[in-house]
């Protein structure tokens, strides 16, 4: 057996960052920018009013001081003469500052009488407009790599920015694999039991950007399983799998015939087995132009493992970079004891920077997974530890 983070780096050196392509804006939130993206224009465009209120030749701003009115600027239109000496224009919030003005008296500040203004209160020195360039100027990049947001592409709208090259999805191919598995909405047999680990790592990579497609479950046999492997590489006239991952079958019993059909179709193996709790059968290697990861099936071990590894695997895919998963401390609630020979990630729950470990940490119970936002990591060989202590988790 090899350790986590030896399993981690050979992981990594799997996967490389998918090919660029160019996505219209609305596509683009989610994906991770490849290139950097400059801005077509100013913001503002313009010298843009603040506020509600009159523009006036700034040297003139005085509490009772006169204007008359000549002409009014609203968002979208300008007033097209100039201010001078004793006059004001109405403007409202976003509209372009007329020439000559410097100032907005807000119109809280001011009296009006027919089409002449008096300034009531006396000046706080505020201008209210936001100058021409003032957020970004022509020229202002967006920096990639980045993962672009919803208030990124915001900006990049701003900018006058319509389409982005981007890296594109990953297509992760999921393989659930025995004779025992149905996908949820058929009639199990008595001796059968419901896929829940493919939907539950469907949605885990979809929510990190991947292109996931559920393939059908590979029976417990040679040609079934070489069958759907084959569909995962030629992807079935859709673009092939840049990581296939194979659930159930990678261990060593006489069922367990995953990682012999791989091999025979060429894989090119990384490791087998780590020093990890749950999570020990994990396989890992190259099949063809395809990174290839095959999980154990108990759901807790694959969803565990799913977010340990296949998580910053679709982080590197999407151009994100490889990097470990961020472990966060937190005191311990409950005590816990000593941790043996395996890398043990315990399903927990914190709360106020508290953590407590679920009593129960069978690899096949569900409902606790469900409760569990975090996992309590565990190195190898860690003594019993006390309330209070300082630990390390796992968001989960």
């Amino acid at each position: 057996m090899i350790s986590v983070d030896e399993a981690r780096a050979l992981i990594f050196d799997l996967v490389r960052p998918t090919r660029v392509e160019t996505v219209p804006l609305r596509e683009a939130a989610g994906r991770v920018l490849a290139t950097d993206a400059v801005a077509r224009r100013d913001q503002p465009p313009f010298d843009a009013s603040s506020m509600d209120g009159y523009a006036v030749q700034t040297v003139e701003v005085e509490k009772d001081a006169m204007f008359r009115v000549i002409g009014e600027a609203a968002a979208g239109h300008r007033f097209e003469g100039r201010v001078g000496p004793g006059q004001a224009v109405r403007i409202f919030t976003g509209a372009p500052v007329p020439e000559g003005a410097g100032t907005v008296v807000i119109q809280e500040d001011v009296r009006r009488d027919g089409q002449l203004i008096t300034i009531t209160e006396p000046w706080d020195g505020s201008h209210n407009i936001r100058k021409q360039g003032n957020d970004f100027a022509v020229g202002s990049t967006v920096s990639a790599p980045k993962l672009l947001r919803p208030q990124d592409a915001a900006l990049l709208a701003a900018m006058n920015i319509d389409r982005v090259e981007v890296f594109r999805r990953p297509v992760v191919a999921l393989i659930s694999t025995g004779d025992e598995l149905v996908f949820p909405g058929a009639n199990p047999g008595p001796d059968q039991i419901v896929a829940s680990n493919t939907f539950g790592l469907d949605a885990l990579l979809r929510a990190e950007g991947a292109d996931v497609r559920i393939l059908p479950i590979a029976q417990d046999n040679e040609a079934s399983i070489e069958t759907v492997l084959v569909m995962a590489a030629e992807g079935g006239g859709r673009r092939s799998a840049d990581l296939v991952v194979t659930i159930g079958g990678a261990s060593v019993g006489d069922h367990d015939l995953v990682g012999q059909v791989a091999a025979s179709m060429g894989l090119d193996r990384a490791f087998y087995k780590i020093a990890m709790r749950p999570g020990k059968p994990l396989m890992a290697g190259r099949l063809g132009d395809a990174a290839m990861v095959g999980l154990p099936g108990n759901p807790v071990s694959a969803m565990v493992c799913g977010r340990i590894f296949l998580v910053p695997m679709v982080h590197i895919l999407t151009g994100r970079g490889a990097a470990a998963p961020g472990l966060r401390p937190a005191r311990l609630g409950e005590s816990v004891g000593q941790n043996g020979p395996r890398e043990h990630y315990m399903r927990a729950v914190v709360e106020d920077g508290t953590i407590t470990a679920f009593g129960n940490q069978d690899s096949a119970v569900l409902t606790l997974l469900a409760q569990a936002n975090a996992l309590l990591m565990r190195p190898p060989h860690d003594p019993a530890r006390e309330v209070g202590e300082e630990v390390l988790y796992l968001p989960f």
